[in-house]
C-alpha cells in the first residue's frame, strides 16, 4: 500500500525529528512522514550519548558547527524546560593539567568568547575548589552555559509531539524519484512526496547514495566506551570535568560527566567499530568491517593515528589503564571504583583524503537535503539544525 504526502525524512533520531518538527512549524498544513528503520526512535546516537548539552566552546568560530550549537543550546535547554524533561545548566571545568596545555586553554578561551560564551572564566589552582574540589591542575576554564539532558527523552517527546506520522520498523531500501515525486519502497510498504530529507546517522552515506547523491566522504564508525564511577570515587565529581583537547587528535579525551540520572561517567574512548550498530555486548559485523577497511581514505585516517588507535584500544581492555588516563584530573580516583558502562557508536564522515570531516555536512539535491555529517555536537544543536534544513528545502 502507497500512501503520500509534502515531505518524508529517513531517520527518526533527534535530527530528523527537529527537522520534521521545524518543517511543520515553518508551513501549518503540510503533509510530513519520518521513516525509522528500528522499532523505536532514538535507537543509536540519540540514545547512546552521554547527554550533555555542550556550549560551543570548541568550534571555529564562524563555523555552521559553532553557530548551530550555541542558538540550538538555548533551545534545547527552552524545550527541556517546556516538557519537563530532567537536564541540568550545571557549567563545566576544562582543566589543564601541565604547563604545555596553558596556552592551548588561553585559546579555547578566546574562541569560547567570539562563540558568544559570555560567562566563561579562567581559573588558577585553587579558584576551582568550590567547583570540583577534588580535581587538580595548573589552570582551567568555567563554562557555566554546559549541562546535561536525556536526549533520548527529547526524542521521544519530538515523535508524540509531531503533527505528522512517525513509522517505526519502516527501512527503506530503495528511492527513486519519478516526475519530480520522490518514491521510496520498503518491506513496509511504499512512500512518495515531493520533497525529501535525510537524517539517517551511521547510514547515511548509503541512504544519499540510494536517492542518486554523489557524497564525497564515506561513514565510518568510531565506538565509543564509557566506564562507570561506583563506590567512594562516585562522590569525587559533581559535574562535567574534561582535559584540554590535544590539537594533534579529532576527540576530547577522557574526561568525566555527572549525568541527569546521578551516574558519573568516565570517557569516551575511541576505537573503530566491527560494524555500524556494534554496541558493547553485540555481536561485530565482519561483513560492515570489511567494508570499513575498504573505505577510501580509512587507510591514510588509519596511518596518522596508528599509534593513538592502538593505545585506545588496549586501554579499552584495561580498566587500569583506563584509570590512569583519568587520574590525570582526578588523582584520588581508586580503579576498583570503575566498571564497565554504556557505550556508543559515532557516525564519523572522512574524506577520501583521510581527514575527519569537523563540520556539519549538507548535500543538496533537487528536491531534497541529505545529511551526511551530525558529529557531536548534533544532539545539543539538533533543534536549530532542524530550522537550519527547513530554511534550506524551503
Amino acid at each position: 500500500m502507497s500512501s503520500s504526502f509534502d515531505v518524508v525524512v529517513v531517520g527518526g533520531g533527534i535530527v530528523g525529528l527537529a527537522t520534521a518538527t521545524a518543517l511543520t512549524r515553518r508551513q501549518p498544513g503540510i503533509s510530513v512522514v519520518v521513516l525509522e528503520a528500528a522499532d523505536q526512535v532514538a535507537t543509536h546516537q540519540s540514545g547512546h550519548n552521554s547527554g550533555v548539552l555542550h556550549s560551543g566552546l570548541y568550534y571555529s568560530p564562524g563555523s555552521l558547527r559553532a553557530r548551530l550549537c550555541v542558538d540550538g543550546r538555548r533551545l534545547m535547554v527552552d524545550f527541556c524546560v517546556r516538557h519537563g524533561i530532567d537536564h541540568a545548566v550545571t557549567g563545566k571545568l576544562v582543566v589543564a593539567t601541565r604547563e604545555v596545555e596553558v596556552e592551548r586553554l588561553d585559546r579555547l578561551h578566546t574562541r569560547g568568547t567570539a562563540n558568544g560564551l559570555r560567562g566563561i572564566r579562567r581559573l588558577a589552582p585553587g579558584e576551582w575548589d568550590e567547583i570540583e574540589p577534588h580535581i587538580r591542575g595548573v589552570a582551567a576554564l568555567h563554562v557555566p552555559e554546559a549541562g546535561v539532558t536525556d536526549f533520548a527523552a527529547v526524542t521521544r517527546r519530538l515523535a508524540e509531539l509531531l503533527e505528522g506520522e512517525v513509522r517505526t520498523g519502516w527501512r527503506v531500501d530503495a528511492i527513486d524519484r519519478r516526475d519530480g515525486v520522490w518514491q521510496l519502497g520498503g518491506p513496509a510498504g511504499s512512500v512518495n512526496a515531493r520533497r525529501l530529507v535525510t537524517c539517517a546517522g551511521l547510514q547515511s552515506d548509503r541512504v544519499a547514495e540510494m536517492a542518486g547523491a554523489e557524497p564525497t566522504v564515506r561513514i565510518v564508525p568510531f565506538r565509543g566506551e564509557y566506564h562507570r564511577m561506583v563506590g567512594p570515587s562516585e562522590k569525587l565529581v559533581r559535574h562535567l570535568v574534561y582535559p584540554v583537547p590535544d590539537p594533534r587528535f579529532p576527540f576530547l579525551g577522557v574526561h568525566f560527566t555527572r549525568r541527569v540520572d546521578g551516574v558519573v561517567e568516565v570517557g569516551p574512548n575511541a576505537v573503530p567499530a566491527l560494524g555500524r550498530h556494534h554496541y558493547r555486548g553485540s555481536r561485530p559485523d565482519y561483513t560492515e568491517f570489511l567494508e570499513t577497511l575498504k573505505t577510501p581514505g580509512f587507510s591514510r585516517l588509519a596511518g596518522r593515528y596508528l599509534a593513538t588507535g592502538v593505545t585506545e584500544m588496549v586501554r579499552s581492555r584495561s580498566s587500569r589503564l583506563y584509570a590512569a588516563a583519568a587520574r590525570r584530573l582526578l588523582p584520588a580516583l581508586v580503579t576498583a571504583d570503575l566498571e564497565p558502562g554504556g557505550a556508543g557508536v559515532r557516525a564519523q564522515a572522512v574524506s577520501p583524503e583521510g581527514r575527519l570531516v569537523d563540520d556539519f555536512a549538507i548535500v543538496r539535491q533537487e528536491g531534497a537535503l541529505h545529511v551526511l555529517n551530525a558529529p557531536s555536537p548534533a544532539a545539543t544543536a539538533s533543534l536549530a539544525i532542524g530550522e537550519h534544513l527547513a530554511g534550506m528545502l524551503d
